[in-house]
């Protein structure tokens, strides 16, 4: 039976499905493409498992091998944040992944140990607290442990390098005013991967939620127009929004 292309859509630590369901429902209007996301272990309310990397590792690799199993033979991975360190391990290991999206990818620790640690760094950023309030912040910090942060950043060490292998085209968006993973993360990456297919589209005005605002429909078409590209088209470009 003919299958489409499916899109798995993983999100960032201490966030979830509704930081990418702009970019999902937008993906969902093209026929061609079967969207799935999910929800990393620890990041539900109702989930009062301890968040460890193995289990956030665990759950993607099930979420991949169901999509395979069910005859997907072309499958498009897109990470925000935390999620794009997983989609790199993801793309490496499995050879059914053909190109992938990273979103303000979290390839650097968000804050240092002098800074007390990503979560307290949270709560010094201006920025943030405008665009999502204290208490959303407070509310997503406080749905998971504390000994997740320390899971974060085992993942980020361990996995941060597999960008570096990842031959299939790659597509970077991100926050110019991101100071959560600032934006030279991402630009000094693309600068480096020996990939032939890799593409940076930089968001003026942006911060880390990069898929809401008042760009999220040309942010959503740029990802769009990259997925529906066929691969010999694709070639190193930088682009601005």
């Amino acid at each position: 039976m003919f299958k489409h292309k499916a899109i798995l859509i993983i999100h960032g630590f201490a966030g979830g499905t509704y930081d990418i369901e702009n970019l999902a429902n937008y993906l969902e209007l093209n026929k061609k493409f079967d969207v799935f996301f999910f929800t990393l272990p620890g990041h539900d309310v109702k989930d009062k498992r301890k968040a460890t990397s193995k289990e956030w590792i665990k759950e993607s690799e099930k979420q991949i091998n169901y999509l395979i199993n069910n005859g997907y033979k072309n499958i498009y991975l897109v990470g925000h944040s935390m999620g794009g360190v997983i989609a790199t391990y993801l793309a490496k290991k499995y050879k059914e992944v053909k190109k992938i999206v990273l979103a303000a990818p979290a390839f650097t620790s968000m804050a240092s140990k002098k800074e007390g640690g990503v979560i307290n760094a949270l709560f010094k950023i201006p920025e943030l607290v405008k665009v999502y309030s204290y208490n959303e912040i407070l509310t997503r910090v406080n749905k998971l442990p504390v000994s997740a942060e320390k899971e974060f950043m085992e993942l980020i060490e361990t996995y941060k390098n597999d960008i570096y292998d990842i031959k299939v085209p790659v597509m970077f968006v991100h926050g110019t005013k991101d100071q959560v993973v600032p934006p030279t993360s991402s630009e000094k990456i693309f600068n480096e991967i020996n990939n032939n297919h890799k593409k940076i589209v930089l968001v003026n005005d942006y911060y880390h939620d990069i898929f809401k605002g008042r760009k999220n429909d040309i942010i959503c078409c740029e990802i769009e127009k990259f997925l529906k590209e066929k691969n010999f088209m694709i070639k190193e470009e930088k682009i601005e929004l």
